[in-house]
Protein backbone atom coordinates (compact mmCIF):
# COMPACT_ATOMS: atom_id res chain seq x y z
CA UNK A 1 0.00 0.00 0.00
CA UNK A 2 3.15 2.22 1.03
CA UNK A 3 4.81 1.38 -2.47
CA UNK A 4 1.28 2.71 -4.53
CA UNK A 5 1.07 5.69 -2.69
CA UNK A 6 4.73 6.54 -3.39
CA UNK A 7 4.16 5.71 -7.32
CA UNK A 8 0.82 7.96 -7.41
CA UNK A 9 3.24 10.86 -6.05
CA UNK A 10 6.40 10.29 -8.78
CA UNK A 11 3.76 10.44 -11.62
CA UNK A 12 2.00 13.88 -9.85
CA UNK A 13 5.59 15.25 -10.07
CA UNK A 14 5.74 14.49 -13.56
CA UNK A 15 2.66 15.86 -15.03
CA UNK A 16 2.78 19.14 -12.95
CA UNK A 17 3.51 20.68 -16.28
CA UNK A 18 0.32 21.29 -18.15
CA UNK A 19 2.36 20.91 -21.15
CA UNK A 20 4.49 17.84 -20.28
CA UNK A 21 0.82 16.27 -18.87
CA UNK A 22 -0.20 17.26 -22.46
CA UNK A 23 2.38 15.64 -24.49
CA UNK A 24 2.58 12.23 -21.95
CA UNK A 25 -1.15 11.54 -22.53
CA UNK A 26 -0.67 11.96 -26.21
CA UNK A 27 2.44 9.16 -26.12
CA UNK A 28 0.63 6.64 -24.00
CA UNK A 29 -2.43 6.82 -26.22
CA UNK A 30 -0.17 5.95 -29.45
CA UNK A 31 1.93 2.76 -27.36
CA UNK A 32 -1.32 1.68 -26.69
CA UNK A 33 -2.47 1.75 -30.16
CA UNK A 34 -5.21 3.62 -29.56
CA UNK A 35 -6.31 5.73 -32.99
CA UNK A 36 -3.55 7.42 -35.32
CA UNK A 37 -1.81 10.39 -33.86
CA UNK A 38 0.93 10.29 -36.20
CA UNK A 39 2.83 13.99 -36.60
CA UNK A 40 3.84 14.67 -39.95
CA UNK A 41 5.88 17.52 -40.81
CA UNK A 42 7.15 19.34 -43.91
CA UNK A 43 10.55 21.38 -44.18
CA UNK A 44 12.56 22.62 -46.79
CA UNK A 45 16.54 21.39 -47.74
CA UNK A 46 18.75 23.58 -45.68
CA UNK A 47 16.50 24.07 -42.91
CA UNK A 48 17.40 23.17 -39.39
CA UNK A 49 14.64 21.31 -37.58
CA UNK A 50 14.36 20.83 -33.50
CA UNK A 51 12.21 18.27 -31.99
CA UNK A 52 11.28 19.34 -28.51
CA UNK A 53 10.35 16.41 -25.95
CA UNK A 54 8.50 18.49 -23.42
CA UNK A 55 10.56 16.69 -20.22
CA UNK A 56 12.83 17.69 -18.27
CA UNK A 57 16.19 14.74 -18.68
CA UNK A 58 16.71 14.55 -15.16
CA UNK A 59 13.20 13.55 -14.59
CA UNK A 60 13.54 10.73 -16.92
CA UNK A 61 15.59 7.61 -16.99
CA UNK A 62 16.71 7.76 -21.05
CA UNK A 63 15.31 9.43 -23.87
CA UNK A 64 15.83 7.50 -27.32
CA UNK A 65 15.41 8.70 -31.01
CA UNK A 66 15.55 6.65 -33.51
CA UNK A 67 15.44 7.18 -38.09
CA UNK A 68 13.80 3.91 -39.51
CA UNK A 69 14.24 2.01 -36.34
CA UNK A 70 18.18 2.90 -36.16
CA UNK A 71 19.32 4.54 -33.03
CA UNK A 72 20.49 7.82 -33.88
CA UNK A 73 20.42 9.50 -30.28
CA UNK A 74 20.46 8.98 -27.05
CA UNK A 75 21.16 10.76 -23.61
CA UNK A 76 20.89 9.45 -19.98
CA UNK A 77 19.06 11.17 -16.98
CA UNK A 78 22.08 11.55 -15.36
CA UNK A 79 23.84 12.78 -18.40
CA UNK A 80 26.46 9.57 -17.82
CA UNK A 81 25.87 8.37 -21.76
CA UNK A 82 25.21 11.22 -24.60
CA UNK A 83 25.48 9.87 -27.58
CA UNK A 84 24.94 11.15 -31.30
CA UNK A 85 24.38 9.38 -35.08
CA UNK A 86 27.76 7.12 -35.20
CA UNK A 87 28.81 7.39 -31.45
CA UNK A 88 25.33 5.59 -31.25
CA UNK A 89 25.69 3.22 -34.24
CA UNK A 90 29.30 2.66 -35.41
CA UNK A 91 28.78 2.63 -39.71
CA UNK A 92 26.05 5.00 -39.41
CA UNK A 93 27.32 7.83 -40.69
CA UNK A 94 24.00 9.58 -42.47
CA UNK A 95 23.77 13.05 -39.80
CA UNK A 96 27.25 13.06 -39.47
CA UNK A 97 28.06 16.40 -37.42
CA UNK A 98 24.21 17.46 -38.02
CA UNK A 99 22.65 16.42 -35.30
CA UNK A 100 22.46 17.95 -31.60
CA UNK A 101 20.87 17.08 -27.95
CA UNK A 102 19.67 19.09 -25.68
CA UNK A 103 20.90 17.91 -22.24
CA UNK A 104 18.49 19.62 -19.96
CA UNK A 105 15.32 18.76 -22.00
CA UNK A 106 16.91 15.81 -24.84
CA UNK A 107 15.47 17.63 -27.91
CA UNK A 108 17.20 16.82 -31.24
CA UNK A 109 18.20 19.14 -34.07
CA UNK A 110 18.85 18.00 -37.40
CA UNK A 111 20.53 20.84 -39.24
CA UNK A 112 21.05 21.55 -42.49
CA UNK A 113 18.36 18.93 -43.87
CA UNK A 114 18.32 16.89 -46.52
CA UNK A 115 16.14 15.18 -48.94
CA UNK A 116 17.46 11.77 -47.78
CA UNK A 117 16.30 12.89 -44.30
CA UNK A 118 12.65 12.15 -45.05
CA UNK A 119 11.10 9.14 -43.38
CA UNK A 120 9.71 7.94 -39.83
CA UNK A 121 11.37 9.09 -36.64
CA UNK A 122 10.52 7.69 -33.07
CA UNK A 123 11.11 9.04 -29.92
CA UNK A 124 11.25 7.04 -26.44
CA UNK A 125 10.95 8.11 -23.15
CA UNK A 126 11.47 5.89 -20.69
CA UNK A 127 10.67 7.51 -16.98
CA UNK A 128 10.96 6.41 -13.17
CA UNK A 129 7.62 4.67 -14.02
CA UNK A 130 6.49 4.37 -17.47
CA UNK A 131 7.46 4.47 -20.73
CA UNK A 132 6.20 6.86 -23.69
CA UNK A 133 6.81 6.70 -27.54
CA UNK A 134 6.07 8.78 -29.82
CA UNK A 135 6.23 8.06 -34.38
CA UNK A 136 6.38 10.80 -36.70
CA UNK A 137 7.08 11.50 -40.38
CA UNK A 138 9.35 14.30 -41.90
CA UNK A 139 9.12 15.72 -45.64
CA UNK A 140 11.88 17.48 -47.13
CA UNK A 141 11.22 18.49 -49.69
CA UNK A 142 14.21 19.75 -52.52
CA UNK A 143 14.83 23.55 -53.69
CA UNK A 144 15.86 24.40 -56.87
CA UNK A 145 19.13 25.87 -57.19
CA UNK A 146 17.36 28.82 -59.30
CA UNK A 147 15.30 29.10 -55.73
CA UNK A 148 17.71 28.81 -53.36
CA UNK A 149 18.18 31.40 -50.39
CA UNK A 150 20.07 33.32 -51.78
CA UNK A 151 19.41 37.59 -52.36
CA UNK A 152 21.53 39.96 -54.32
CA UNK A 153 20.44 43.95 -54.26
CA UNK A 154 21.78 47.26 -54.95
CA UNK A 155 22.30 49.75 -52.36
CA UNK A 156 19.34 51.63 -51.79
CA UNK A 157 16.36 49.47 -52.89
CA UNK A 158 14.08 47.49 -50.87
CA UNK A 159 14.30 43.75 -50.31
CA UNK A 160 11.95 41.24 -49.22
CA UNK A 161 12.92 37.86 -47.29
CA UNK A 162 10.26 35.71 -47.45
CA UNK A 163 9.34 33.31 -45.01
CA UNK A 164 7.85 31.04 -47.31
CA UNK A 165 4.75 30.16 -45.72
CA UNK A 166 1.35 31.32 -44.50
CA UNK A 167 2.20 32.07 -40.12
CA UNK A 168 -0.31 30.09 -37.93
CA UNK A 169 -1.89 32.07 -35.50
CA UNK A 170 0.04 30.51 -32.59
CA UNK A 171 3.45 30.33 -34.46
CA UNK A 172 6.50 32.35 -33.05
CA UNK A 173 8.73 33.50 -35.81
CA UNK A 174 12.34 35.76 -35.19
CA UNK A 175 14.51 36.89 -37.54
CA UNK A 176 18.50 36.73 -36.86
CA UNK A 177 21.17 39.18 -38.79
CA UNK A 178 24.39 37.25 -37.53
CA UNK A 179 22.82 35.89 -34.71
CA UNK A 180 21.19 39.21 -33.66
CA UNK A 181 17.92 39.44 -32.61
CA UNK A 182 16.31 42.26 -35.01
CA UNK A 183 12.40 40.95 -35.42
CA UNK A 184 9.68 39.04 -33.82
CA UNK A 185 6.77 38.52 -34.71
CA UNK A 186 3.76 36.23 -32.07
CA UNK A 187 0.47 35.76 -31.28
CA UNK A 188 0.65 38.38 -28.62
CA UNK A 189 1.09 42.02 -30.34
CA UNK A 190 3.01 43.33 -26.87
CA UNK A 191 5.85 40.98 -27.95
CA UNK A 192 5.84 41.82 -31.50
CA UNK A 193 9.11 44.00 -32.15
CA UNK A 194 11.68 45.39 -34.59
CA UNK A 195 15.41 46.55 -34.00
CA UNK A 196 15.45 48.52 -31.45
CA UNK A 197 12.79 47.37 -29.81
CA UNK A 198 13.71 43.85 -29.66
CA UNK A 199 17.25 44.67 -28.18
CA UNK A 200 18.18 48.15 -27.25
CA UNK A 201 21.72 49.02 -28.40
CA UNK A 202 20.87 47.23 -32.04
CA UNK A 203 19.91 50.25 -34.25
CA UNK A 204 21.43 48.99 -37.09
CA UNK A 205 17.99 49.42 -39.18
CA UNK A 206 16.47 51.59 -37.67
CA UNK A 207 12.79 52.34 -38.96
CA UNK A 208 13.95 50.22 -42.18
CA UNK A 209 12.16 46.97 -40.81
CA UNK A 210 8.93 45.96 -42.09
CA UNK A 211 6.89 42.74 -40.60
CA UNK A 212 4.44 41.20 -42.64
CA UNK A 213 1.80 39.98 -39.75
CA UNK A 214 0.57 37.37 -42.31
CA UNK A 215 3.31 35.43 -43.15
CA UNK A 216 5.74 37.17 -41.22
CA UNK A 217 8.31 38.21 -43.92
CA UNK A 218 10.83 40.73 -43.29
CA UNK A 219 11.18 43.72 -45.57
CA UNK A 220 14.12 45.96 -45.67
CA UNK A 221 13.88 49.35 -46.53
CA UNK A 222 16.67 51.72 -48.27
CA UNK A 223 19.04 48.43 -47.49
CA UNK A 224 23.23 49.20 -48.05
CA UNK A 225 26.04 47.72 -48.31
CA UNK A 226 26.61 47.15 -44.09
CA UNK A 227 23.21 45.24 -44.36
CA UNK A 228 25.60 42.10 -46.66
CA UNK A 229 25.14 38.95 -44.24
CA UNK A 230 23.11 36.08 -42.97
CA UNK A 231 19.82 36.41 -42.15
CA UNK A 232 18.22 33.25 -40.30
CA UNK A 233 14.45 32.75 -39.36
CA UNK A 234 13.32 30.55 -36.87
CA UNK A 235 9.54 29.64 -36.99
CA UNK A 236 8.52 27.82 -33.57
CA UNK A 237 5.40 25.54 -33.94
CA UNK A 238 2.46 25.31 -30.69
CA UNK A 239 1.51 21.75 -30.97
CA UNK A 240 1.53 18.52 -28.79
CA UNK A 241 5.14 18.18 -29.80
CA UNK A 242 6.43 21.32 -30.78
CA UNK A 243 8.69 21.82 -33.80
CA UNK A 244 11.11 25.06 -34.76
CA UNK A 245 12.36 25.45 -38.43
CA UNK A 246 14.78 27.24 -39.45
CA UNK A 247 15.45 29.04 -42.81
CA UNK A 248 18.55 31.00 -43.25
CA UNK A 249 19.23 34.03 -46.26
CA UNK A 250 22.27 35.03 -47.43
CA UNK A 251 22.24 38.85 -48.92
CA UNK A 252 24.77 40.45 -50.92
CA UNK A 253 24.42 44.10 -51.32
CA UNK A 254 25.99 45.33 -54.32
CA UNK A 255 28.27 48.63 -53.04
CA UNK A 256 27.77 51.49 -55.42
CA UNK A 257 30.92 53.26 -54.39
CA UNK A 258 29.29 55.92 -53.46
CA UNK A 259 27.57 56.76 -50.38
CA UNK A 260 23.77 58.50 -51.34
CA UNK A 261 24.81 61.83 -49.88
CA UNK A 262 27.74 61.79 -52.19
CA UNK A 263 24.97 60.84 -54.81
CA UNK A 264 22.69 63.41 -53.68
CA UNK A 265 25.07 66.27 -54.22
CA UNK A 266 26.29 64.68 -57.57
CA UNK A 267 22.50 64.89 -58.78
CA UNK A 268 22.15 68.44 -57.35
CA UNK A 269 25.26 69.75 -59.08
CA UNK A 270 24.34 67.98 -62.71
CA UNK A 271 20.70 69.59 -62.49
CA UNK A 272 22.49 72.93 -61.77
CA UNK A 273 25.16 72.77 -64.49
CA UNK A 274 22.16 71.52 -66.91
CA UNK A 275 19.98 75.18 -66.03
CA UNK A 276 22.97 76.95 -66.74
CA UNK A 277 23.53 75.32 -70.26
CA UNK A 278 20.05 75.74 -71.14
CA UNK A 279 20.18 79.85 -69.83
CA UNK A 280 23.37 80.09 -72.04
CA UNK A 281 21.54 78.53 -75.61
CA UNK A 282 18.85 80.99 -74.78
CA UNK A 283 20.60 84.23 -74.22
CA UNK A 284 22.90 83.69 -76.82
CA UNK A 285 20.16 84.05 -80.08
CA UNK A 286 18.92 87.64 -78.78
CA UNK A 287 22.75 88.49 -78.26
CA UNK A 288 23.48 87.46 -81.69
CA UNK A 289 20.26 90.02 -83.14
CA UNK A 290 21.57 93.00 -81.45
CA UNK A 291 25.20 92.97 -81.83
CA UNK A 292 25.49 94.95 -85.36
CA UNK A 293 23.53 98.19 -83.71
CA UNK A 294 25.43 97.70 -80.70
CA UNK A 295 28.91 97.95 -83.08
CA UNK A 296 27.63 100.87 -85.35
CA UNK A 297 26.58 103.08 -82.03
CA UNK A 298 30.77 102.12 -80.58
CA UNK A 299 31.73 103.67 -84.05
CA UNK A 300 30.20 106.56 -83.37
CA UNK A 301 28.69 106.14 -87.42
CA UNK A 302 24.78 107.00 -87.52
CA UNK A 303 23.51 104.78 -90.50
CA UNK A 304 21.05 106.30 -92.80
CA UNK A 305 18.62 104.40 -95.11
CA UNK A 306 20.22 104.41 -98.30
CA UNK A 307 18.05 106.18 -101.14
CA UNK A 308 19.32 105.83 -104.26
CA UNK A 309 19.44 109.18 -106.67
CA UNK A 310 19.04 109.81 -110.06
CA UNK A 311 22.91 109.96 -110.82
CA UNK A 312 23.32 106.54 -108.61
CA UNK A 313 24.62 108.11 -106.05
CA UNK A 314 23.30 107.22 -102.69
CA UNK A 315 22.42 110.18 -100.21
CA UNK A 316 24.48 108.56 -97.97
CA UNK A 317 27.60 109.44 -100.48
CA UNK A 318 26.44 112.58 -101.18
CA UNK A 319 25.75 114.05 -97.91
CA UNK A 320 29.76 112.16 -97.14
CA UNK A 321 30.94 114.28 -100.43
CA UNK A 322 29.29 117.63 -99.61
CA UNK A 323 30.65 117.38 -96.03
CA UNK A 324 34.27 117.53 -97.88
CA UNK A 325 33.85 120.00 -100.35
CA UNK A 326 32.61 122.40 -97.12
CA UNK A 327 35.79 121.03 -95.68
CA UNK A 328 38.02 122.19 -98.65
Amino acid sequence: MLKQKQHHKTAATINRDPAAAEISTMYSKVASGVGSDKLSVSVMEGDSVIFHTGVDTNQQEDIKWYFSDTRIAQISGDLSFICTDVQCNEGTERFRDRLKLDHQTGSLTIMNITNTDSGEYKLKIIGITSSIEKAFNVNVKSVPAAERDEVKTNEGESVTLDSGERRKPNDVLTWFFNDTLIARITGDPNKTCTDVQCKDDEERFRDRLKLDHQTGSLTIMNITNTDSGEYKLKISSSSSLSITREKRISVNVIDSGLSSAAVAGIVVVLLAAAALIAGLIYCRPMRSRRAPQHVALLSGVHRHPEVQGQNGITRAQSQTGDRGLESV
